[in-house]
């Protein structure tokens, strides 16, 4: 809003399951919930936007102290000192090893390369003094990528010019959860997969002038998932319950699928949109700028996220 964005309806709608009534995060219970324990976000910048609706939720009841950063910022911890609450958020965008050669603008100065068969271990090295943790991938396995097994080149992600075999996204994405959800199934911590996170770029793309003008929620039945989005939450679902039939049937409550992708495919508005810039239609109200339709306002749509979280969390039981 100090950006200049005029509307303000995205501020008050709330998504409601069907069927079914879904309280309202309470911070105050939550934080109870919490007390002497710790859940970690594990992601990309959609998981660090993840944490930050949290924190303002909490922040009613409590302000966090941040405890630790990384050099880059990405990484971040905060402590609830009344309740003994650690939070944090762990960057790890392809949640598999990664060798990435990109700037803070993400320009790239050659192809990241993946590491297929072992773990982040940004994350899975603490995954230990985690109670719960909120995985997820997504958009960052689309970008040019070699793949390596046993510290072999095996193959690529649209690489023209490498004479490597083309082995797809969809290929890396599948080893990379089924490698991530095979360590948490063997692990104390209670893990939350996410699902896809579907963007709302209309008229381009993120880097074609692509736009999220609108300022109300589709209606059911308006929209559906597009198919990248689709063949990713394809693979999520796959590889969640291939993981969690090697668990031991309904017992093991270890794992916990969080699937957000259709209740965020209906908030188009929802978007920071022209306004993750600074008033950039002050001097020109006809000016092109590049739209952020993929990350969520505050407080908005990513806020029912944690509604679901703190539901499953409080009647864990009855959630697979």
């Amino acid at each position: 809003m100090r950006n200049g964005r005029p509307d303000s309806g995205y501020l008050y709608w709330r998504w409601k399951p069907s069927g079914c009534d879904l309280p309202k995060f309470n911070p105050r219970k939550f934080l109870k919930l919490m007390r002497n324990k710790s859940l970690a976000f594990i992601g990309d910048s959609i998981s660090r936007n993840h944490v930050q609706s949290l924190l303002c939720i909490l922040s009613q009841v409590e302000r966090a102290v941040e405890v630790y950063s990384d050099k880059e910022d990405k990484s971040k911890r905060w402590l609830f000192q009344s309740h003994n609450f650690t939070l944090s958020v762990v960057w790890a965008p392809f949640l598999i090893k990664a060798d990435i050669f990109e700037d803070n603008n993400g320009v790239s100065s050659k192809a990241t390369h993946l590491h297929l068969d072992k773990l982040d271990p940004k994350w899975a090295d603490q995954y230990d003094s985690f109670d719960y943790a909120v995985i997820a991938g997504g958009k960052w396995f689309l970008k040019t990528a070699v793949y390596l097994e046993k510290d072999e080149v095996a193959g690529c992600h649209y690489c023209p010019g490498l004479n490597l075999t083309e082995l797809g996204m969809d290929f890396a994405y599948r080893k990379a959860l089924s490698l991530a959800l095979d360590f948490a199934s063997k692990h104390r911590a209670v893990m939350f997969l996410r699902t896809t996170t579907p963007d709302h770029f209309e008229n381009g793309e993120w880097f074609s002038g692509g736009t999220c003008n609108r300022t109300v929620p589709f209606g059911e039945g308006e929209v559906d998932v597009g198919d990248l989005d689709r063949a990713m939450r394809g693979i999520e679902l796959e590889e969640f319950d291939k993981a969690a039939a090697g668990v031991g049937s309904g017992e093991n409550v270890g794992l916990k699928l969080l699937d957000t992708t259709r209740l965020s495919l209906l908030r188009p508005d929802g978007h920071p949109g022209a306004y993750m810039q600074f008033q950039p239609f002050a001097k020109d109200k006809d000016a092109k700028v590049q739209n952020d339709c993929l990350h969520w306002c505050l407080p908005g749509p990513i806020d029912s996220w944690n509604d679901l979280v703190m539901e499953m969390i409080s009647n864990g039981g009855l959630y697979r």
